[in-house]
């Protein structure tokens, strides 16, 4: 009878998971599909002569949304910490499938003029705001319901659940590309995943509303007001900045190796887009296997030697690999270069995640976590395609991404050593006293 208790609760933790991360996965799979098609919605409603204009008012637009993820990750946040876990995830998918419809549905530049181009920046900005607290507010629920020792496994499936949207996005493109011709892709083609995911809308209402509130948050005895949330983010700026850079290593990798490369594998490798996306798939698959595995084994031996260990690779690494890729540029090639910078982004996301989630104070625990996390996307992540892009225009050298993602492997390995250094610092008084007690 024990046993079989205990492979309930299992189970009970494995829907729950599911359920939380089922809007994730809908948030993700729609800011994918953007990055996916974007030389086809750049044609579709930013039709200029020149391609590269073209390529770049779309990811303009795509880092748009990213803008609007502080001001949902303030807003939203605050409304998740006062009202509750539960609640909130139900209407930041509310807000995601708005988004979401509104893309899918408007017609082209051809059809409706400027109209066509200020609808898909409306249903962007949607999108940012819903997304500026979604992956926070997942990350915190599965933090407050995992098992003790666990939480870093346990927190690794909100990325996880981000892996599986690009998965199904490349499945889905490399489907079409070989049942479409590339003009049926050009013109009506690409919309047919953005109408898959307004059809799922409705069963990820029903499994998320299937949610209950975290235990963790229902024994908290003070809710705090949305003022006295506001009060406490700008008492704890530093803190949340420091969160920033660490997420920045994070957003850069994922974007680049994700979002950017179906773009980078076509223009600039040019390869096919069947070879992108499959590259694309491949990539997302190692990415959903490193990331359990490391937040597992960051329960084990903590998050700082993981984070320090893989930021660091990645600054001495990313450019030499892009470089490398350039100058021998194939399908194996590439797909080799993407698995190394997969493993480095997976295995430091993986413990920096459940670290961000420790280092936020609980009281503002979902609006903290959702902000630096906001930040870092708007500020480095979400223009990952657009600075890769005018990174390779402005210096000739294809190659130049690596630089970005460098960047950001400086930005995670400066963030964790003061962060951690701190933590050492405040701890080490309450040692000092604990030892004092015992003699």
């Amino acid at each position: 009878m024990a046993s079989f208790s205990e492979q309930d609760r299992s189970r009970s933790k494995v829907a729950t998971v599911l359920r939380v991360t089922s809007g994730n996965f809908l948030e993700m799979f729609d800011f994918f599909l953007f990055g996916f098609y974007a030389s086809y919605i750049s044609k579709a409603f930013f039709p200029v002569a020149n391609e590269y204009a073209s390529l770049m008012l779309t990811f303009v637009t795509f880092g748009a949304g990213f803008l609007m993820r502080p001001l949902g990750a303030v807003i939203l946040g605050a409304y998740v910490d006062r009202i509750g876990r539960r609640q909130g995830l139900i209407v930041t998918l509310t807000i995601m499938a708005a988004g979401t419809i509104l893309i899918a549905f408007v017609p082209g530049y051809a059809s409706i003029g400027l109209f066509a181009p200020f609808i898909v920046l409306i249903g962007r900005l949607l999108q940012g705001f819903s997304a500026g607290v979604e992956l926070g507010g997942v990350s915190v629920y599965l933090a407050e319901m995992s098992t003790p020792g666990n939480k870093g496994f346990y927190v690794s499936w909100q990325s996880g659940s981000q892996q599986v949207a690009v998965m199904f996005a490349a499945m889905i493109g490399y489907v079409l590309n070989h049942w479409l011709a590339p003009a049926e892709m050009g013109d009506w083609g690409w919309r047919i995943p953005f109408f898959i995911g307004c059809a799922i809308v409705p069963f990820l209402f029903y499994i998320r509303r299937s949610l209950e509130e975290t235990e963790e948050f229902l024994q908290r005895k003070v809710r705090p007001s949305t003022g006295q949330i506001f009060a406490s983010l700008g008492q704890n700026w530093r803190i949340v900045g420091l969160g920033m850079l660490l997420v920045a290593m994070t957003t850069i990798s994922f974007y680049t190796i994700t979002v950017y490369t179906p773009t980078f594998g076509k223009t600039v490798l040019k390869l096919s887009d069947t070879d992108s996306l499959l590259v694309t798939f491949c990539t997302a698959l190692s990415n959903l296997f490193w990331l359990p595995v490391m937040g597992a084994l960051s329960d084990r031996i903590g998050r700082k030697p993981l984070l320090v260990a893989f930021s660091a690779l990645t600054l001495l690494t990313a450019y030499p690999a892009l470089a490398w890729l350039v100058a021998n540029a194939s399908f194996t090639n590439m797909l080799a270069v993407l698995l190394w910078l997969s493993f480095l982004y997976g295995s430091y996301n993986g413990a920096m995640v459940v670290a961000l989630t420790e280092i936020i104070p609980v009281t503002v625990r979902t609006a903290g976590f959702s902000l630096a996390y906001s930040l870092a996307t708007a500020f480095f992540g979400g223009f990952t395609p657009l600075v890769s892009t005018w990174l390779i225009e402005v210096t000739g050298n294809p190659a130049a991404p690596g630089y970005w993602m460098a960047f950001g492997g400086a930005c995670g390995l400066v963030a964790t050593l003061v962060i951690y250094r701190g933590i050492a610092m405040r701890d080490r008084p309450s040692a000092a006293a604990a030892t004092l007690s015992s003699r």
